[in-house]
């Protein structure tokens, strides 16, 4: 018995922000004070850190709920089954629905109950609800999912991480480049094959100091409105506890796997930072004493589409699986490691065999 996805679908927002579209912002510190450094300067070190060119934002007529519906949508058909058959369905988000020109966050219904209306899903046993576990939340859905599975409680699961973190960003903050908006979703099913699917899991949270590494806090502009808050991010202590703990995290889901690293074909990260992502995976191979990484092993989406929290590795896993990249090839049988972090502090990882 196992855990397989057999359906992925992915939605990306057709608004373009290129780097350029913040060379006219005023930046200020989280002091208050207006960052002296010219704007065109900020962006050009902001690309050499990140790796982010361009991000993508949903269109003002769109919320979150709609574009986890058109990636379910997707990854119902790639998956070829009759919606009616779904037993759960699990979105990840953070901050729900937020109208274009409003900072409020709407989970009133949860998103997942909105998007089984969108489906038009008829039958009362298909439970739909939200989880909020930061930006590794789409991993999670997929670790409840698969212990749903192998308990017996349900068969066939839609997963979704979807976000418009466009709509709750400080433009006087560096750090609102970072993020963008989607969707990513897939189905989650039981398999009497047993040499295939999910292979093990590894989860932590870290709630000490970590706690408050991303909050939302007021607009560093110092006459920002002192009621109105914003997605804040503590970056260097971030970058910092992640490149410590998620190489941890990996290597423990790959023993409990009882696979090689040498075995590994793809790593499916948060994208949130290039060399970030890059320094999980030197950390890694360097815990296994590996100094020679792989080439093409670790598909980036970032440089195109930034950070859209939750969405980002099914995003990057469906575009993989459908030919987007074609320096990145999935065959039967690879082995895979998807891995995540994000608020709480929390971090998870999935070893799995396609």
């Amino acid at each position: 018995m196992s855990t397989i996805i057999t359906g992925t679908g992915s939605y990306i927002p057709s608004i373009v922000k290129t780097n350029q579209s913040f060379v006219n912002n005023s930046f200020y510190a989280e002091n208050g004070e207006l960052i002296a450094t010219p704007s065109e300067e900020i962006v050009e070190k902001f690309k050499d850190i990140t790796g982010i060119a361009e991000r993508r934002y949903a269109d003002a007529n769109e919320n979150t709920s709609e574009m986890a519906t058109k990636a379910a949508v997707l990854a119902i058909k790639d998956a070829g089954i009759d919606p009616e058959t779904i037993d759960q369905i699990i979105v990840a988000h953070n901050f729900g629905n937020v109208l274009a020109g409003t900072i409020q966050t709407d989970a009133i219904p949860a998103i997942a109950s909105r998007v089984k209306n969108q489906l038009g899903i008829k039958n009362p046993a298909c439970v739909a609800y939200d989880i909020l576990f930061g930006c590794p939340g789409w991993i999670q859905g997929v670790i409840q999912a698969d212990a749903f599975i192998k308990a017996g409680m349900a068969k066939k699961c839609l997963v979704i991480g979807a976000e418009t973190l466009s709509r709750v960003v400080d433009v006087h903050d560096r750090d609102s480049m970072i993020f963008s908006d989607g969707a990513g979703a897939c189905i989650v099913e039981h398999s009497d094959d047993s040499n295939t699917g999910i292979l093990a899991s590894s989860v932590q949270s870290h709630c000490d100091d970590e706690t408050y590494f991303l909050y939302l806090g007021k607009s560093y502009h110092p006459e920002g409105e002192e009621a109105t808050r914003y997605i804040k991010m503590k970056g260097r202590k971030v970058y910092e506890y992640a490149i410590k703990n998620v190489p941890i995290a990996m290597k423990e889901c790959i023993e409990k796997a009882g696979v090689d690293i040498h075995d590994v074909k793809k790593f499916f990260l948060h994208q949130a930072n290039e060399k970030m992502d890059e320094g999980f995976i030197k950390a890694l191979f360097k815990l296994y004493g590996i100094k020679e990484i792989p080439k093409d092993i670790m598909p980036m989406s970032i440089h195109e589409l930034g950070n859209s929290s939750v969405a980002t590795i099914p995003t990057l896993y469906d575009r993989v699986k459908h030919g987007f990249y074609k320096e990145h090839q999935l065959h039967k049988g690879d082995i895979v490691i998807f891995a995540s972090v994000g608020a709480g502090m929390n971090i998870n990882a999935i070893c799995y065999k396609i």
